[in-house]
Formats: structure tokens, C-alpha cells, sequence
């Protein structure tokens, strides 16, 4: 198996220098035209036939359990040279292997997301300790894509940002409208809602852990009676709406329930209102998720082409009235989150253990890379009944932002 994945490194490694320790100790380097470099260890002939068997995989489960080790670099460093050569389309190539066709057309079973398993999914990653997300997100526990203006904006301010952008593509132009938010989280963007714009929110969520911090911060900031969480799904939804807003859920859905979804939104939404969908995606065609996030970090997940979206959204009836593709923000929000993870791994290590933190140690840098190198995404899709609920041009959007902006400096 050695043999083999020598082979494949040979022909995938054509930016950079990829360097090798085998379990016998010695060393092969693979090099090619100016770019990332990298020093790895396989500790084990196991580990060698696991990541030639199965690397998209085995790579992350090896480091994790420490059969594949960084010398002198970190796994970001190592996934920045895998990822830049791996976009290259005669790696594409080489990478095709039978797991990754098998996959693909399996892909609609790893996706069967009823409620029940789609309850237990949520809880796979939402339900952990409330102190990991504390010490790596905001402090408003947004964890979806932010937005970043400039560029050079804190993660708090990105964050606050990526709010108000949202708010002004809802069009929240008069008090006491009602609200749904399809997968409230934390309940950071439903509070802001309603304590900025004035709205009634209702906030659904899977994750018990979510819902109780939700809870707890409306009572806290006095918002109880105008932001009600609970522990529903979409499917079970009841009760018209003006305003829909999904931020970071739809990637839980499941592609073979993509058309249940918009009927729900459709079926709950007032006829002049305003829905907004935020989520991750793909610019390349339709796929399958990795195997090792599949496992590890979210079952039953999977990031869209947009071509899959607009399909189901049209067999709706629903009008798509604003497509918005934010291509690199994803990319510095992850930045963010794996650096004050690595600042605060010490005290995660004690809430879990050091593979715990390697396995999203490997998560986070993976995120940030696919975003950066291979193609994925956040799209805001803007969806309504009627062709008059929003205005003829985008110059609104704006415009509410700026108005937001100078009443929070002169608050």
C-alpha cells in the first residue's frame, strides 16, 4: 500500500513540497512549482494502508489518533498543501477513487433526514459543552458565516455586521412583525431582531442545549415577551409569518428534502412577506459531503450547489427575489475561530481531551481551506409570494445598513 500511495502523491503534489517520514524512517519528498510546504510522519504500516485505502477518511482519523503526525508545522499547514494541490484538475483526477464514487450515489441515504434522526444529528455537534463554542465564537455564539465589509473587521463587529445585513433584506420597516427563524441557535440573531427592529420572533431549534441558552439570555435582556425559542422542527411548523429567516440550518436538511423545506416556508409565509435563507454552498456542481465530516462532526450534512436550491425553491411557487454569493467571508470567519481555539486549547483539552482537539483542530482548518481553495460558499437567497414585497432595486439594502450603523454609533 506504501507503493501506492506513493504513486498518488507523485502525481498529486505539483505545487509545493510535501516530505514524507515512513514507519521505517526514511524519507521521500514530493515537490513541485513554488508553494506550501509540509513535513508528516506516518507512525505505522496500519496507517499507511488506511490513508492509500481511504484518505479522505483516514487522513483525519490518523491525526486524530496520532498514526499521522506534523513535524514542524501544524495540520493547517499540512491541509494548506493538501487543498491547493488538490484543486488542481489533474489531482481532481487522481483523488476520484471508487469511495468517493460510491459516495455520490449514495449520497440521498446519508441525507435521509426524518425528524427523529435529524434531532439526533443536531445533537451530535450542538449539544456539547457550552463552554467549547464560548471559547472560540463570538460573543453573541454566532456560528455561521460573518461579513466583512472591509476586511479588516473584529470577528464581534463582522458578526454584528452580518446581522444587520440580513435585517435590511427583511425589510423590517415597521414594529411588531412576526418572525420565524428556522434554526435560532443560540438565539443571537432572533434577540437582535427583535430588540433592534422591534420584531415578535419565534425561534425553533433541535438542540436542547441551544434552547436553554436561548431562554436564559431573552429573560435576561428582558426580550421574553417578544422572543419565544422552541424545541421544534420545520416540518412540525404551525402559524403564518412576515418574515422567514434561516441562518446556517439549511446545510442540515438533506438534499432529498430540499422541496419539504421551501413548501414549509411557502405555506407559513404571509403573502407580502419577506423570507431570507443564509447557508454554505457550492460553486461547482452538485456532490457529497466528505466522509470524515459525515462521521465526525455533521451527520446527515451536506452544503448545496445552488443549481440544487433554485431547483426546489421553483417547484415552490415561491418568487426568488435576490441572490447574494459571499465567497471568502466564510473563509476569514473560520480564521477567526481557529485562532482563539488555539489560543483557548488548553481549556478545551479539559472539557474533552487532546484528541477531542485535534479532530477539531482538523475540523476548523479544513473548513477555512475548502473555502479558500476549492470553492465553497455562503449564499443569501431572498424569497417571496408576491412580486411587490420588495422594492424595484437592491439600493434598500444599503440604505438600512447605513441607517442601522449611524443610530448604533449616536445610541
Amino acid at each position: 500500500m506504501r507503493a501506492v500511495l506513493d504513486h498518488v502523491l507523485r502525481r498529486l503534489i505539483v505545487h509545493g513540497r510535501l516530505t514524507v517520514k515512513w514507519p521505517d524512517g526514511q524519507l521521500t519528498t514530493y515537490s513541485g512549482e513554488a508553494g506550501p510546504e509540509a513535513l508528516i510522519a506516518f507512525t505505522d504500516a496500519r496507517t499507511v494502508r488506511r490513508v492509500g485505502l481511504n484518505p479522505a477518511l483516514a487522513i483525519g482519523e490518523a491525526y486524530m489518533d496520532g498514526g499521522l503526525v506534523p513535524v514542524d508545522c501544524t495540520i493547517h499547514d499540512v491541509l494548506d498543501l493538501m487543498l491547493t494541490n488538490r484543486s488542481s484538475e489533474a489531482s481532481r483526477q487522481e483523488l476520484l477513487t471508487l469511495h468517493e464514487i460510491a459516495g455520490w450515489f449514495t449520497r440521498h441515504i446519508a441525507q435521509f433526514n426524518p425528524a427523529t434522526r435529524a434531532r439526533r444529528n443536531v445533537a451530535h455537534h450542538y449539544d456539547l459543552n457550552g463552554r467549547l463554542y464560548a471559547l472560540f465564537l463570538d460573543r453573541d455564539r454566532q456560528y455561521s458565516c460573518a461579513y466583512f465589509p472591509t476586511g479588516n473587521e473584529t470577528l464581534e463587529e463582522a458578526q454584528a455586521a452580518k446581522k444587520r445585513h440580513i435585517a435590511a433584506k427583511l425589510r423590517l420597516d415597521r414594529p411588531d412583525l412576526e418572525v420565524l427563524d428556522i434554526g435560532s441557535g443560540w438565539g443571537g440573531m432572533a434577540l437582535a431582531l427583535a430588540r433592534d427592529h422591534g420584531a415578535r420572533v419565534t425561534g425553533i431549534t433541535l438542540s436542547r442545549e441551544q434552547l436553554a441558552e436561548s431562554q436564559a439570555r431573552a429573560a435576561a435582556e428582558g426580550l421574553a415577551d417578544r422572543v419565544r425559542f422552541e424545541l421544534l422542527d420545520y416540518r412540525s411548523l404551525h402559524g403564518r409569518f412576515d418574515r422567514i429567516v434561516s441562518v446556517g440550518m439549511f446545510e442540515h436538511v438533506g438534499v432529498g428534502h430540499y422541496r419539504t423545506f421551501f413548501d414549509v416556508v411557502k405555506r407559513s409565509l404571509a403573502p407580502d412577506g419577506i423570507a431570507l435563507l443564509h447557508a454554505i454552498g457550492r460553486s461547482t456542481p452538485p456532490g457529497r459531503t466528505n466522509p470524515w465530516l459525515t462521521k465526525y462532526i455533521f451527520p446527515g450534512g451536506y452544503c448545496p450547489s445552488l443549481s440544487e436550491v433554485v431547483a426546489a425553491v421553483e417547484k415552490t411557487g415561491l418568487l426568488i427575489t435576490d441572490v447574494e454569493i459571499l465567497r471568502l467571508h466564510y473563509a476569514e470567519t473560520v480564521r477567526h475561530w481557529r485562532r482563539r481555539f488555539a489560543a483557548n486549547r488548553d481549556a478545551i483539552a479539559s472539557l474533552y481531551d487532546e484528541r477531542f482537539c485535534r479532530m477539531f483542530e482538523f475540523y476548523l482548518s479544513g473548513a477555512e481551506l475548502t473555502f479558500r481553495c476549492e470553492g465553497q460558499m455562503v449564499f443569501q437567497l431572498q424569497m417571496a409570494r408576491e412580486q411587490t414585497a420588495v422594492p424595484l432595486t437592491r439600493d434598500y439594502i444599503t440604505a438600512a445598513e447605513r441607517d442601522e450603523t449611524r443610530l448604533r454609533a449616536n445610541a
